[in-house]
């Protein structure tokens, strides 16, 4: 089962997009998980952008504190998130993951899962 993102485009600088991110199998339940959303600039490794465990804590990465939010809605169950004040170095491909059920968020990728094939934010200047 793989985590699909969508809501990607080509925006210009201020702007702002949401994206989404929901299970290839409408069944999937990750309701206790912690779910992060990851981005890889051209030419960059993957980094984490932000989580949020199942009591609805976040973790954001220093880049896009303030800027971006992540939220999660268990019925559906979708994962979102809004990106706001967008610059060019936020061009990337982002991909959300499932992490462990804990209450601790991690940022490194080993402990997350079920990657999809993600979806291109392109900002222009």
């Amino acid at each position: 089962v793989q985590l699909q993102a969508s809501g990607g485009g080509l925006v210009q600088a201020g702007g702002s997009l949401n994206l989404s991110c929901a299970a290839s199998v409408r069944t999937f339940s990750f309701s206790r998980n912690t779910l992060g959303w990851f981005r890889r600039p051209p030419g960059k490794e993957r980094e984490f952008v932000a989580g949020i465990n199942w009591r609805g804590r976040t973790l954001y990465a220093d880049s896009v504190k303030g800027r971006f939010t992540i939220s999660r809605e268990n019925a559906k169950p979708t994962v979102y998130l809004q990106m706001n004040s967008l610059n060019p170095e936020d061009t990337a491909v982002y991909y959300c993951a499932k992490g462990p059920p804990t209450e601790v968020i991690y940022s490194a990728t080993r402990y997350y899962s079920n990657w999809g094939q993600g979806t291109q934010v392109t900002v222009s200047s």
